[in-house]
């Protein structure tokens, strides 16, 4: 269906003479209260791709047509890049520009977040997944050991029966039986685990509000009106309703296309409802609009005593100028731009005598459009991660950190391997810990060189020797793989798996980048790409560095 739009829009755009409407289109825009086109912006981005010679200036038009759509200006980047220091924080200047202007466009907030949620939670989930697809081989045998030498550690497979809440703690339960032969430092990721747990419900209904706000009509049409993009949506959508968000996007709707009586009773009866300083603004421009000032004198007056707003400020200074009170008009002028010098700019940049122009009006700012859209959401997606309610989700991850807790204090010895050469151990096995973990056989031949014969020492030394070279080239065969394989399976779990899940996490946001487009565009957020890039490289490099030097140390 977007094919199909944007299709349509292209046919009527190249019967225009030129790519460029003109002075007369953009002037019309803002007589009916339209500041950004969209649309034509996207247009004008996929032309400048195929005519080099006039891209640039072609961008530059793009984003005057739309000064709140992040596309353009990293479009710009793109093309004023050059390896010199003018090029380079040139492209940067504009990068951040677009970055800047996300505050001002809800969409591309939306998908940005989105991406970033859904990357964090997916990328956490797998490093967990692999984390213990690596460690179980080897954790395995170590507590069927411990099952044989001391049959009441039979109850720690009871963890296992969260597995019946569904995947997600299915992956917790595995998580903390490994967890239970690691050394106190990769403990930690189990207090991870939980908080990732009693954060669950929260991740959840964010990911719900965003697959359902995507598909909802009014948002799109409170959006629409409330960043200056269309009216005509919200007109047709948005009458009749009852709520004070999609009330307040439908007279401000009303009064753009002139339909100022209407506007008034809809913003008078909001006012009744819930008085709210912008509210009071946009009724004021009604009267303005119909010339009765002194009623819009009142009503700016009434909206500043509830808030300091610029626009309320600025469109006073305007009607009492308007009314030859040139003193007060300046007071109130001044005012205005010590209140908010970069909005009072923004106001006379658009000036005319349109009643669109003339006077400022208010729109939703978009933390109120974010909480709008939360009602938009009709129920919780969990994707099968899930079984219960989501409430019962932290419930259940501070009963595993308990169960924890409990089977940690009532089992104080586990059992563990010797660090030369991997031999499963325990205190039933060995009556105390030798220096540095180590068996029998193996202190025997590298600390009491008088115990053994030369012959059965040298046999034992080549048999770790061969054990420890075959554990080394295993790891940095992983560390090369995908970072913090190697370190994952040499026993520094916790280093590992930071370094796994920031190398995941860079490679979901690429992939999320390319699900999450925006609207009928396929433009995504360019500087995070990049910024997924680097963090990438950065990660891969870092973590084998670190392999290395601890394989080095004998820390592996």
């Amino acid at each position: 269906m977007k094919r199909y739009i944007l299709l349509f829009l292209l046919i009527i755009f190249c019967f225009m003479p030129s790519l460029s409407p003109g002075k007369d289109l953009y002037e019309d825009q803002l007589d009916k209260g339209i500041r950004n086109s969209e649309p034509y912006s996207y247009l004008l981005i996929n032309a400048s791709k195929t005519n080099k010679a006039n891209a640039l200036s072609l961008l530059q038009e793009a984003r005057k047509y739309s000064p709140d759509l992040p596309a353009p200006y990293f479009e710009i980047a793109k093309n004023t890049f050059a390896f010199s220091p003018r090029g380079i924080f040139e492209s940067v200047d504009y990068m951040l520009q677009g970055i800047d202007v996300y505050k001002r466009n809800f969409w591309w907030s939306l998908m940005m977040l989105s991406s970033l949620l859904i990357s964090a939670t997916l990328s956490f989930l797998a490093s967990v997944l692999i984390l213990i697809m690596i460690r179980l081989p080897q954790d395995l045998p170590l507590l069927s050991h411990d099952i044989r030498e001391e049959k009441g550690k039979i109850f720690l497979l009871l963890i296992l029966i969260a597995a019946l809440f569904g995947p997600i703690f299915l992956l917790g339960g595995l998580l903390l039986l490994v967890s239970f032969y690691q050394e106190k430092w990769n403990r930690l990721l189990v207090a991870f685990y939980v908080v990732f747990l009693l954060v669950s419900p929260w991740v959840f209904k964010s990911v719900s509000t965003i697959f359902y706000a995507s598909a909802s009509g009014t948002l799109k049409a409170v959006v629409q009106v409330n960043e200056s993009k269309d009216n005509t949506y919200a007109l047709s959508l948005l009458s009749g309703s009852q709520k004070p968000v999609e009330q307040f996007s439908y007279a401000l709707a009303l009064k753009r296309e002139g339909r100022y009586h209407e506007a008034i009773d809809v913003n008078t009866r909001l006012i009744k409802m819930k008085p709210d300083a912008r509210t009071y603004v946009n009724l004021a421009n009604n009267y303005v609009a119909i010339n009765d000032l002194e009623r819009a004198k009142d009503l700016y007056k009434k909206a500043l005593e509830r808030s300091q707003l610029p626009s309320a400020l600025y469109n006073l200074s305007q009607v009492y100028r308007e009314t030859l009170d040139f003193e007060k008009g300046e007071e109130f002028f001044l005012s205005a731009q010590r209140l908010d010098h970069g909005a009072v700019s923004r106001f006379r940049s658009i000036y005319s005598r349109n009643s669109n122009r003339f006077v400022v009006d208010e729109s939703l700012p978009i933390g109120n459009i974010w909480e709008y859209a939360k009602t938009q959401s009709k129920g919780t997606f969990t994707g099968g991660l899930s079984y219960i309610p989501l409430f019962m989700m932290p419930l259940i991850g501070i009963f595993l950190a308990a169960l924890y807790y409990i089977l940690n204090r009532r089992f104080k010895t586990w059992a563990y391997r010797c660090s030369r050469c991997g031999k499963i151990l325990c205190t039933k096995c060995e009556k105390h810990i030798l220096w540095g973990r180590m068996c029998q056989q193996c202190y025997r031949s590298l600390i009491k060189l008088d115990e053994l014969d030369a012959k059965e020492r040298i046999t034992r030394l080549l048999a770790v020797y061969e054990y420890q070279k075959r554990r080394r080239n295993i790891i940095k065969s992983l560390s090369f793989i995908i970072p913090g394989w190697g370190l994952i399976y040499g026993g520094n779990i916790l280093y590992g798996f930071v370094f796994l899940w920031i190398f995941l996490f860079s490679i979901f946001v690429l992939i999320m980048n390319s699900f999450f487009v925006i609207e009928m565009s396929h433009f995504s957020h360019v500087w995070l790409n990049i910024s997924a890039i680097v963090l990438l490289i950065m990660v891969y490099l870092i973590s084998n560095a670190a392999t290395r030097r601890r394989l080095a140390k004998g820390w592996l």
